[in-house]
């Protein structure tokens, strides 16, 4: 009885200390992330926090059992007998291959709740995906709540085109209205692409030959990084675009702005490089793509 009771009180505080360590890793864990810049971002923080916790608490577990048992439970120094012959416990064995089981079915049942939220789909599910309604991603209120913005996404080896139908513009600068759900109609002219843009934790595989929305609504104004998620091709890291998120008033007026300019070929970093390796005197003999020609939009970036 006496041995019980010391167990319960030596193991009560180590517990509480581990839960409260994996419980303040898992608010630590917000900080590790760029800032949230589009509303669905708690989502994906609320889920990684989560798996820290458990990862913290799993690991502190183990850890401190371990170290208990070298500390308290080793043979003395010059003892060389054999340990107790123990043949195995079959309700132990069957609680630590349930708890992983069950921890394991957990984490994916919540990390799918959270990929059908945001509407991320895999490159082999249906080309029209499935999105969450409008109210229940809006930061706004029902009465409140403004169109969806429509914008048509095109990626190629390797630049991002961007074309807003309602202006008839295209740009390779993305420009999103602050506080408004916006639609992109994502599609690939060639390989396999992938939109990510790490401050709206959106990273959504594009595939040819398929025409992808993908549904987000920034809420912090400011310039991000738009990437290409996928390796597709030599100059797939080059594949970048900048998201620009501001005001109502400050996004009519560059589309007015944009519209009113005459159609020229953007800067292309891939282009560039191919042109300035293909100009050099050095040859490593590695086969390459060549960059598509630099797209002709109304507004350069």
């Amino acid at each position: 009885m006496r041995i019980r009771v010391w167990n319960v009180l030596t193991i009560a505080p180590v517990a509480f200390v581990i839960v409260s360590i994996s419980l303040w890793m898992g608010k630590q864990a917000y900080s590790w992330f760029p800032v949230e810049a589009a509303f669905e971002s708690h989502l994906v923080d609320e889920l990684f926090s989560f798996l820290v916790v458990l990862g913290t608490l799993i690991f502190l577990g183990v850890t401190s059992t371990v170290l208990y048992s070298i500390l308290f439970h080793r043979a003395a120094k010059d003892d060389m007998s054999d340990g107790p012959p123990i043949e195995g416990n079959l309700t132990l064995e069957v609680i630590w291959t349930a708890i992983p089981v069950l921890l394991v079915f957990w984490i994916a049942g919540y990390s799918y709740q959270i990929y059908n939220q945001m509407g991320i789909q895999g490159p082999m599910e249906a080309a029209h995906l499935h999105m969450m309604e409008s109210a229940e991603a809006a930061p706004m209120e029902t009465g409140d709540a403004k169109p969806i913005e429509s914008i048509d996404v095109v990626a190629k080896q390797w630049a991002w085109i961007f074309h807003y139908p309602n202006n008839d513009v295209t740009s390779t600068e993305l420009h999103l209205p602050v506080n408004q759900r916006v639609r992109l109609a994502l599609q690939s002219e060639d390989v396999l692409h992938g939109f990510y843009v790490p401050e709206f934790r959106v990273k959504q595989d594009i595939v040819p030959k398929q025409i992808i929305n993908l549904e987000f609504t920034p809420i912090l104004e400011g310039k991000y990084q738009l990437t290409d998620s996928q390796f597709s091709g030599t100059y797939f890291a080059a594949n970048e675009a900048s998201v620009v998120v501001e005001s109502e008033d400050d996004y009519n007026n560059w589309l007015n702005t944009a519209a009113s300019q005459t159609p020229s070929p953007a800067k292309n970093q891939a282009a560039d490089e191919y042109k300035e390796a293909s100009e050099s005197s050095f040859k490593n003999g590695w086969e390459t793509v060549i960059p598509a020609a630099p797209p002709v939009v109304n507004y350069p970036g």
